[in-house]
């Protein structure tokens, strides 16, 4: 039965046993990658990451092409996997967990992606059931290995949104190696895409260094250094949004005054001693410490008039409403986090793993919070009764709502996990065990929480190539800044983590066509999830209630058949199918803000035959809208009602792009290879041209919530995202 490594996005090494006494090794998984045991995880190529066509500059929108992981926004590096939201994923660089900053509130913020596709060696991503090594969230975990260079190079490129250079070195005797990246990028060119008129100033800067020296064939140590710098401002002047139907056309026209300031700063260092003294036991002994300095500030007032006109002649027929809007805000947050993870495996022999992880960690969270709302409409604020004209009104002027809190805490968390792994011969049927629990606990809330996790995978010794596979456990989401802070700014030590009891059915079908190789991967899977914090989603935001108060399930189908549907480059179709419910206070199952419903995606890569330098890769992703259209209706306090949704549900369009990258291969070792002069420096010169939208879909990323004090009807005003853009870069590789 033959296996093919490029089609294998499943590592697992099975052995077999020979007269009792030679042990013969079957590897499924290319040599100098790391081993893999997670029998969900999904491999993606680091050269493919490097070549699709990015907005942040990152891995995560190859991932949005797979059929589990779902997104509404081009602009965001965040993704929400089978029905979850945004703060459900993990993320690992070298096996230690990574933040995102929190602050955020629109996509358009979002700068580069923390991943840096140049140092990437191997991108393993699983959208859940995941094993017990990997921490504490419901839904997804992603682990990035960086490489480590065998000799000295430099690569970079330039392009009309930004650029990066990369240098990686290593000593003659292997010993010392290392890479220093820098990257930069300035949006402001696609931001002015969108229709209306405004002054974007968006610069996003990172350095990243990943250090690694080896004493001897026992002893090595390992260093990771990030900074980011990523400031947004953003000057509002007029916007014009023309929206309704056919029959009954709307405008809401708005008028600007004041500015957003908003600036994010990361920095992160991880120490690592690895020690292997023998092959069947390894330590590793990880020591990091982050920081993350956000400041949110605007201050924005707004005019703006809502009309609808005559679908013939197009003249003006009513105002429905006129009015105005001041949003004020003060945040400021500081996160520090420091701490260390010890890990230490043992293999008896090659079929057998068993792992051991501790981990603790020491947290400190600043958190300034002042964010208010101001709605007038014709000289009144809202909300306010209404009266008759001429009748005396007592009723309060307040903010539509008003958000303030100081706090400052310093909690511990304290987290460990038990693994075993092994792989052995049923019969002639080829079996993969892993079976763990971890466990943790956090003094700010008090709380222990324990998983159990496990995977079975089994290959029958068929005709047809094909690997069962039966996943799931116990999945929590243990809370952090967003799930601890309440709507009145305050953070809440009585909230607990959420869970999650899942079940995952998977099957892997490996076979030929048209002489090429082809793999079909089907997953089913169900989710019964409890102690909820129900939450609403406004663009990238997730506002959660502060309680436990809700309970849910999620269901779906993912297909995606991998391949190589043009001989020697591997291209992917991905469809899914799901849904995610919640009860809140028992009030009966409505779909959750994140319900995915139905999705399709392709990553695509091509080369013109004759001229195999002319390359191309496209990006397509389809998806029903989400249901987070719904207005968020606030209570007599002004805050969020989320027994709102109960009676008003909606959801946006559906959200279609289509993004393209040519390029044309110049110079490279195979084919178009140049000995001597300057040009015989370069091992790689590209020359790319990216088509971002490249049908100019109108997209919809939220819904502005425009009231007419009149009628007390909501008019949901589109916020778009962005038009078609051209972006030529310049790659080089010495």
């Amino acid at each position: 039965m033959k296996i093919n490594p490029k089609v294998q996005n499943v590592n697992v090494l099975f052995v077999k046993s020979e007269r009792e006494t030679e042990i013969q090794e079957v590897v499924f998984q290319k040599k100098g990658k790391p081993k893999i045991t997670d029998l969900t995880s999904i491999e993606i190529s680091s050269k493919e990451a490097q070549q699709v066509a990015s907005l942040s500059g990152g891995v995560e929108d190859l991932l949005k092409t797979l059929p589990s992981v779902n997104s509404n926004t081009e602009l965001s590096s965040q993704y929400m996997v089978r029905g979850g939201n945004y703060d459900e994923n993990l993320i690992y660089i070298n096996d230690i967990e990574i933040y995102r900053p929190f602050l955020i509130r629109n996509s358009l913020q979002e700068g580069l992606s923390i991943i840096n596709p140049d140092m990437v060696q191997a991108i393993s991503f699983s959208p859940g059931g995941f094993e017990a090594k990997y921490g504490d969230k419901m839904s997804s975990a992603l682990n990035i290995y960086y490489r480590q260079p065998t000799k000295f190079e430099l690569s970079g490129e330039a392009s009309l949104i930004g650029g990066r250079l990369t240098t990686g070195f290593a000593s003659k005797d292997k010993k010392l190696s290392g890479m220093i990246s820098g990257r930069y990028r300035n949006t402001n060119l696609v931001l002015n895409t969108l229709n209306e008129d405004t002054d974007f100033n968006p610069q996003y800067m990172d350095f990243q260094t990943y250090i690694n020296y080896k004493l001897n064939d026992k002893w090595g140590f390992s260093f990771i250094g990030y900074w980011s710098k990523n400031d947004y401002e953003m000057v509002p002047k007029v916007k014009e949004v023309e929206f309704g139907t056919l029959q009954s056309p709307l405008k809401l026209n708005v008028f600007y005054n004041g500015k957003e300031d908003d600036k994010y700063k990361n920095m992160m260092g991880t120490a690592s001693i690895n020690f292997k003294p023998n092959k069947k036991w390894a330590f590793n002994l990880d020591n990091f410490a982050y920081q993350n300095r956000e400041r949110e500030y605007y201050s924005i007032a707004s005019a703006y008039m809502l009309q609808t006109f005559d679908p013939i002649t197009g003249a003006p027929v009513a105002s429905y409403d006129v009015g105005g809007q001041i949003d004020h805000a003060r945040n400021d947050l500081l996160v520090k986090t420091f701490g260390a993870q010890f890990k230490t495996k043992f293999s008896p022999d090659v079929n057998t793993d068993f792992e051991v992880g501790l981990k603790f960690e020491k947290e400190n969270l600043r958190d300034f919070t002042n964010e208010w709302q101001l709605v007038d409409s014709l000289g009144y604020s809202t909300p306010r009764t209404h009266v008759d004209p001429g009748t005396l009104d007592t009723s309060q002027l307040r903010l539509r709502y008003s958000i303030s809190g100081a706090n400052h805490i310093e909690p511990t968390r304290l987290s460990g996990y038990v693994q075993y792994s092994k792989k052995f011969y049923w019969g002639e049927n080829r079996v993969f065990v892993n079976a763990g629990v971890r466990a943790s606990h956090w003094d700010f809330n008090d709380e222990t929480i324990i998983s159990p996790r496990g995977q079975i995978a089994v290959k029958p010794n068929w005709d047809m190539d094909m690997l069962f596979t039966v996943s799931g456990g116990i999945y929590y989401q243990a809370p952090f800044y967003k799930e601890i802070k309440d709507f009145d700014g305050n953070f809440n030590p009585n909230i607990k983590s959420q869970r999650s009891m899942q079940v995952i059915l998977k099957n892997d079908y490996e076979f030929n066509m048209a002489e090429r190789p082809f793999k079909l991967t089907t997953e089913l899977y169900y989710k019964k999830m409890d102690h909820l914090i129900p939450y609403y989603l406004d663009n990238v935001r997730i506002r959660y209630s502060g309680e436990n108060n809700s309970e849910g399930y999620a269901y779906g189908i993912d297909t995606r058949l991998f391949g190589e549907f043009v001989p020697g480059v591997d291209s992917w179709i991905s469809a899914s199918y799901a849904r995610v419910y919640e009860n809140i206070d028992h009030q009966g199952y409505i779909p959750r803000p994140t319900d995915p419903r139905f999705r399709f995606s392709m990553f695509y890569q091509d080369y013109m035959p004759k001229f195999p330098s002319m390359r191309v890769n496209l990006t397509l992703n389809y998806a029903n809208g989400l249901p987070s259209g719904t207005p968020i209706s606030l209570d007599e306090f002004g805050k969020p009602d989320f027994q709102a949704p109960y009676k008003y549900q909606r959801t946006l369009p559906s959200y279609k792009r289509v993004d393209i990258g040519l390029s044309k291969v110049f110079i490279d070792q195979k084919d178009n290879k140049v000995n001597g002069g300057f040009w015989g420096n370069f091992r790689e010169l590209t020359l790319g041209v990216q088509i971002f939208n490249a049908f100019n879909i109108s997209n919809t990323v939220a819904n502005q919530w425009v009231n007419d004090v009149n009628s007390g009807y909501n008019y949901p005003v589109p916020v778009r995202l962005t038009g078609r853009f051209f972006n030529v870069k310049l790659e080089f590789k010495l």
